[in-house]
């Protein structure tokens, strides 16, 4: 039986004995969250948090059609691939017809790691290469290889820097990089990837992949400049090597023009992974790539995951999908990210401590710095904002190089109401820190 008495110091102490250390928790003061519902989480106390940060439950926290979709199909079958199953074809076949007509076979996983991972073997086998080339700032998952490639990690705390064969550029973002004009900046910073190829060629490797996140999340919720992914894929293809884009933070309509993040640049990849919103919630992740690519993956070695493209995970899949076209959250995603983003806009006329607001639709970033003239990082700030900001029963975290970055990317089914009162809050918990941290 499940106890769930425990309260905060008794739960605390038994991480501390049985959980890894390196697992961190969120707030000073944890939270000790029993239930949610759509767009809100509630405490032991039944205390309401509205969720302003948590972009895996995409839908809406135990949005009910999800929830039935696996319940039902749960009670029904749950086994793997190797037998015939019509859910697993109809959600390959829903999965691409969402995406671009060259990419058109799909690889189901359980997660986002599991999708880099496998998007790593896909470029490597089909090109022959072993060099990688990666943006600053990155992530792109927990397994040893994808550490390797996401400078936020082997970069970090722990981190014992890149491997030879990963070439790192310059991350392209116009408000802290060295090219600040958006008419030219996308180009600029592309050509960077196009001197990591040329660099490839030097050594006498051979280049596998170009990864990108098609809008940067950990590095500080990052609108790529204007023609900066077609630049970048034109570089990387002329050099022999596959473009793969990564849409697990910002894929299935969060951007709310688009459909994927990767759209919004005017480009094709080679190969795109999914993986937290896909599910939502649901241990769920994709690899959708080209025929020519999946055909030389095919060289007698099987591929095959125990677990991906189950029954239940494709029913929850389907779910998610529906309920994106039946509520027409993309357009929603769109319309409150407006509301949203104007509202941070005119906080930052009246408070000198935010340096930039920026994103797309329910992906948004708002950059604290102590003084904008020389953009000093306002890490402090940040924090202590998201601290008052849960005391308040708003929940949002931080993000960056720097760690001053509020990032905001709630559940889709956010409303303008809520917009609203997070400006207001946001407002507010600036104001009482006027004279700490700035004007």
């Amino acid at each position: 039986m499940q106890d769930t008495t425990l309260r905060h110091e008794e739960l605390l102490a038994a991480r501390r004995k049985h959980i890894g250390p390196s697992l961190s928790v969120a707030y000073d003061e944890p939270l000790k969250i029993v239930r949610g519902v759509m767009q809100y989480l509630y405490d032991e106390d039944e205390r309401q948090y509205l969720d302003a940060v948590n972009n895996v439950s995409h839908v809406g926290h135990c949005h009910p059609e999800v929830v039935r979709a696996a319940r039902e199909q749960m009670a029904i079958l749950n086994t793997n691939t190797r037998y015939l199953h019509c859910l697993l074809v109809e959600y390959a076949r829903r999965l691409c017809e969402a995406l671009p007509e060259s990419l058109s076979v799909c690889y189901l996983v359980c997660s986002g790691s599991e999708a880099n991972e496998l998007a790593l073997r896909l470029a490597k086998t089909h090109t022959g290469g072993s060099d990688i080339i990666v943006v600053d700032g990155a992530y792109h998952g927990n397994t040893t290889s994808l550490i390797d490639i996401s400078p936020y990690k082997y970069k970090g705390p722990g981190g014992t820097g890149a491997p030879p064969n990963v070439h790192e550029v310059v991350m392209p973002d116009v408000y802290r990089g060295p090219y600040n004009d958006p008419a030219t900046a996308g180009e600029l910073y592309a050509q960077h990837v196009g001197q990591a190829a040329g660099e490839v060629r030097s050594t006498g490797n051979k280049l596998a992949a170009f990864f990108c996140e098609s809008l940067m999340g950990c590095a500080g919720q990052i609108v790529l400049p204007d023609n900066y992914l077609k630049h970048a894929f034109e570089h990387v293809r002329n050099a022999g090597g596959v473009c793969v884009a990564d849409e697990i933070q910002v894929g299935f309509g969060r951007v709310g023009t688009h459909f994927w993040g990767f759209e919004t640049q005017d480009v094709v990849p080679d190969i795109v992974t999914l993986g937290k919103p896909i599910g939502n919630g649901h241990p769920l992740g994709a690899v959708v790539t080209t025929p020519e690519i999946a055909a030389s993956f095919d060289n007698g070695m099987e591929y095959f995951n125990t677990f991906g493209g189950n029954p239940v995970s494709c029913a929850v899949g389907l779910a998610v999908l529906d309920v994106i076209e039946n509520e027409g959250l993309q357009e929603h995603a769109l319309a409150v990210g407006n509301v949203l983003k104007a509202g941070l806009e005119r906080l930052k006329r009246r408070h000198e401590v935010i340096g930039d607001v920026r994103g797309m639709g329910l992906f948004l970033g708002v950059e604290l710095v102590t003084d904008r003239d020389t953009r000093e990082p306002a890490t402090e700030l940040a924090k202590s904002v998201i601290e008052e900001m849960k005391n308040r029963g708003i929940l949002l975290s931080t993000d960056g190089p720097l760690n001053n970055v509020l990032k905001i990317k709630p559940p889709l089914v956010f409303s303008e109401l809520n917009a609203d009162l997070l400006v207001k809050t946001l407002g507010e918990v600036l104001r009482r820190a006027v004279g700490r941290y700035g004007r």
